[in-house]
């Protein structure tokens, strides 16, 4: 298995981009066809969890626009159909906190999905005293 295969990290970077992107502008729509249209896809989020992708439905439509600015992002390939995507964002309404969140992206026929997310937020070790 290859590790890191050039074209097809350059195809995740672009799609967890466009995720990003979507995300900030509360796309709902994007966002939602970017996420695997099955029972067995999950999200857990800071405070809820969703199993399924009616939950993630339900759960995106009560969602209000937030900003964040990411760092140390980390997109590693799996093959040419399997890839993780790791970052830390720092939100602007959550000082002293640092959110962690890691997406499992999977290539369908469809183009590639995240079939698990998991976002959780802790205190800054930059901020603690």
């Amino acid at each position: 298995m290859e590790i890191n295969h050039p074209e097809t990290q350059a195809e995740v970077e672009a799609i967890f981009a466009a995720y990003e992107t979507a995300l900030l502008a509360n796309d709902n729509a994007t966002l939602l066809s970017m996420f695997l249209d099955n029972a067995a896809t999950v999200r857990y989020g800071v405070n809820e969890v969703q199993h399924g992708f009616g939950e993630i439905t339900a759960f995106r439509k009560s969602q209000e626009p937030f900003t964040r600015r990411l760092e140390k992002t980390v997109i590693t390939t799996y093959g040419r159909d399997f890839a993780t995507a790791s970052t830390l964002f720092l939100r602007p309404d959550l000082p002293g906190e640092i959110g962690r969140q890691m997406q499992t992206w999977v290539r369908t026929d469809d183009g590639w999905k995240v079939a698990a997310a998991h976002v959780s937020m802790m205190p800054d070790p930059a901020h603690q005293t």
